[in-house]
C-alpha cells in the first residue's frame, strides 16, 4: 500500500479581524481556534530560539555508537544508537544539511519536545546535536518496525489489532489537537509498533506537524489520505487553514485500511475516481443496494464510524475521538451477512 504524502505548500496564516464573517472568511475557523493555533506558534518558536542556543555542537560518531539502522525517509533517517559511556539504546534521527536549514530542524525537534509525555506519541528527548553534515535528535526507541508491515493486503489486521490502533491513534491525535497542532502525516509508516499484536502503537515523525489555521496549498496530486477540501478550489487565494479535521479523514482512511488491507479510492475527486463517486452515492441513499465494492464486508459500526470520519464537508466530520465510540463493538461482517445485505436482506449499513 503506498503511504507517501502529497505536496503541500505553507504560508503564514492571517488574522482575522472580527467573528463570524472572519470565520467564514477562514473556511470555518473561529476565533478561539485561531487563538489556539496562534498560542502553539508562538510556543514552539520561542522553544526554537532556545534550543538553538543549546545545540550540542559534536559529531554523532564521538557520543554515539550506532548499531543498526531503524528507519529511511525522503528527508532524513533513525538509527539505533547505544551511549558510548553509559550503553543507553536511543534512536536518532539524523538530517542531512544539504536538504534540512536549522529552522526546519528545530521546528520538528521543537514539536516532538512540546507534546510531551503521551504513551502513543514516541518521546524526544531534549538532545539536539548539531554536526559538519547533519542536525540530529533523539528519541526513545520502538525496534518492531512501523504498522505498513503487519497490514495483509487485501485482508488487513485482526480485528483486535485493528481496534488498539484506532484507540491509540485517536487518542494520540486528540492529544496532538489539544495543544492547537494538527499532524498532518497519518499513515502506516508513521505509525510505530512495539509489538506484532499492536498492544501498544506510536505515533512519529513530526515534519509536516503544523500550528492549527496554519495555511495550506496542495501543489501535488492528491493521494486517498488528502481530505477533499485541499482538492477542491482554494476558498482564500493564499490557501486552506488547516484544522484537526484533515487528521479525522486520514485516520478514517488509515483505518479503513487496517480492515481491509487496500485503500477506499486512490484520490478523493468524484470526477477523477470512480470508488470515491460510488462512495458519495453510497452516502446519498443509504441503501445496502449501493454499497461500493470495497466496502462489502464492514459491519454497520465499522459504517457509522468511517462515515462520521470521512464525511467530505470538514464542518460535518466527526472529530478523532469518535473512535472510542465505537470500541468494543463487530466492524467486520460474520461470514454470509455480506451476501445477505446485497439481496436486501440485512442490515442496513452507514449512518446512525
Amino acid at each position: 500500500m503506498p503511504g507517501k504524502q502529497s505536496d503541500e505548500e505553507q504560508v503564514e496564516a492571517g488574522t482575522p479581524e472580527n467573528g463570524a464573517e472572519a470565520a467564514d472568511d477562514l473556511g470555518g475557523l473561529t476565533l478561539e481556534e485561531l487563538r489556539q493555533g496562534q498560542e502553539a506558534a508562538l510556543a514552539l518558536e520561542d522553544m526554537m530560539t532556545l534550543s538553538a542556543q543549546t545545540l550540542v555542537r559534536a559529531e554523532v560518531e564521538e557520543l554515539y555508537q550506532e548499531v543498526r539502522p531503524l528507519g529511511q525517509g525522503r528527508f532524513g533517517r533513525v538509527l539505533l544508537v547505544t551511549h558510548r559511556q553509559k550503553g543507553t539504546p536511543l534512536a536518532l534521527k539524523q538530517l542531512p544539511k544539504a536538504s534540512t536549514s536549522l529552522r526546519g530542524f528545530l521546528y520538528e525537534f521543537c514539536v516532538g519536545l512540546s507534546l510531551g509525555a503521551h504513551p502513543a506519541v514516541v518521546a524526544a528527548y531534549g538532545i539536539g546535536i548539531e554536526s559538519a553534515d547533519s542536525y540530529s535528535f533523539l528519541m526513545e526507541p520502538v525496534l518492531h518496525g512501523d504498522l505498513i508491515r503487519l497490514i495483509q493486503p487485501k485482508v488487513g489486521l485482526p480485528q483486535p489489532a485493528a481496534q488498539r490502533c484506532a484507540a491509540q491513534l485517536a487518542s494520540a491525535l486528540d492529544h496532538i489537537h489539544a495543544r492547537g497542532l494538527v499532524y498532518r502525516d497519518v499513515k502506516p509508516e508513521n505509525v510505530l509498533v512495539r509489538d506484532p499484536d499492536c498492544r501498544r502503537v506510536q505515533l512519529a515523525d513530526f515534519g509536516h506537524t503544523r500550528p492549527r489555521g496554519t495555511l495550506l496549498r496542495l501543489r501535488g496530486p492528491p493521494l486517498p489520505y488528502t481530505a477533499p477540501e485541499l482538492c477542491a478550489p482554494p476558498p482564500l487565494p493564499d490557501g486552506l487553514p488547516i484544522q484537526p479535521a484533515l487528521d479525522a479523514w486520514a485516520l478514517g482512511v488509515l483505518l479503513f485500511c487496517l480492515l481491509t488491507g487496500y485503500f477506499p479510492w486512490d484520490q478523493p475527486r468524484a470526477e477523477a475516481d470512480p470508488f470515491f463517486e460510488d462512495f458519495l452515492a453510497w452516502q446519498a441513499s443509504g441503501q445496502p443496494a449501493d454499497r461500493p465494492q470495497p466496502w462489502v464486508g464492514l459491519a454497520p459500526a465499522a459504517d457509522a464510524l468511517l462515515w462520521g470520519l470521512l464525511d467530505p464537508q470538514p464542518r460535518k466530520r466527526s472529530p478523532v475521538s469518535s473512535v472510542h465510540r465505537y470500541l468494543g463493538r463487530s466492524w467486520r461482517q460474520r461470514e454470509g451477512e455480506a451476501e445477505a445485505e446485497a439481496l436486501g436482506e440485512g442490515e442496513e449499513g452507514g449512518g446512525e
